[in-house]
């Protein structure tokens, strides 16, 4: 595709969270040193939300790699499950065996004699939850019971949830009130500002081996950023295109008309207000618009010459 026409090594704008294009600025690396902080602190329950297209999973992978050796860690991806398949879920995932007819009560009594190994070996765990948003509230509550294993001073397994801002909603249940009071750290991931957007682009441009600085004008860059509101999916998603786009001219750099043609072929762009328009159709409008006027100027002009000449 365009790799060799832009001399890149890689394709540098992946939707799938690439930890090697984990960016240290911003709020990401505020969202990592919270994380870290508290994993050391020892406490049970962190909360990290964010919208959709925001960078949870791409944090999420990024804190797992952080974590030395004296971690033993979980992640748990699918958020549907009922509490039984959420205890099997982390016995998987610490290499505990079990029988397939195992109970509720035994299964319990497994992950807890496993926890209190790797407690005793100097180790901590750590399970991640992606997508909690859409956990049943009986698992959630299962969660926070088995978060009730711990010695005088330390618990034996500390939990991070990611999650849509609908999370909060479902932790406001009063059913499952007691979770919602053990969450000691909470973060809120914000999409990127147009500064960070743009350090973002050229970041994950450097990362893929584009050596010089200056791929996306600062007209595209803008445009990318009035589409996207900042998300770093949707970045990714329109830069793509739009390096598609400057490919399929023969063009050596990405224009606002690129961007244009890339958000153009989206079924979904950022809208900060759904009341308000969609920026592609406002752009578009703005175009129409300004050459309605230059055909009428046209018109006029020539209907004056005409007049003037006789011709009319």
């Amino acid at each position: 595709m365009y790799l060799e026409h832009f001399r890149l090594n890689e394709f540098p704008f992946s939707i799938t969270p690439d930890t090697s294009f984990f960016m240290n600025r911003s709020g990401y690396q505020d969202a990592l040193n919270v994380l870290l902080v508290a994993l050391r602190s020892g406490e049970g329950f962190i909360k990290v939300t964010g919208e959709v297209g925001v960078g949870k999973t791409m944090l999420c992978r990024v804190l797992l790699r952080s974590l030395g050796p004296e971690y033993v860690t979980a992640y748990i991806h699918n958020p549907y499950i009922n509490p039984d398949s959420l205890l099997f879920a982390i016995a998987d995932e610490l290499g505990l065996p079990y029988t397939e007819r195992v109970s509720q009560y035994t299964m319990l009594k497994l992950i807890t004699s496993r926890l209190k190994e790797f407690h005793k070996g100097g180790k901590r765990v750590i399970v991640c939850l992606d997508e909690v948003q859409a956990m049943p509230v009986k698992t959630l509550e299962a969660l926070r019971l088995l978060t009730n294993l711990e010695t005088e001073k330390h618990k034996l397994i500390q939990v991070v949830l990611f999650g849509q801002p609908e999370l909060d909603q479902l932790l406001n249940q009063p059913s499952i009130r007691q979770l919602r009071q053990r969450i000691t750290f909470s973060y809120r991931l914000l999409p990127l500002n147009r500064v960070a957007m743009s350090r973002y682009v050229k970041h994950r441009l450097k990362t893929a081996g584009f050596s010089d600085d200056r791929l996306f004008t600062n007209r595209a860059l803008e445009l990318t950023y009035r589409f996207s509101g900042g998300v770093p999916r949707l970045i990714n998603i329109i830069c793509h295109k739009s390096l598609l786009s400057a490919y399929g001219e023969g063009a050596a750099t990405v224009t606002h008309k690129h961007v244009a043609a890339a958000a153009s072929d989206m079924d979904v762009l950022y809208t900060q207000d759904r009341s308000h328009k969609n920026p592609l159709s406002s752009f578009m409008n703005r175009w129409r618009y300004g050459a309605a006027v230059c055909l009428l100027i046209a018109i006029a002009g020539t209907l004056t010459y005409g007049v003037q000449t006789g011709i009319f």
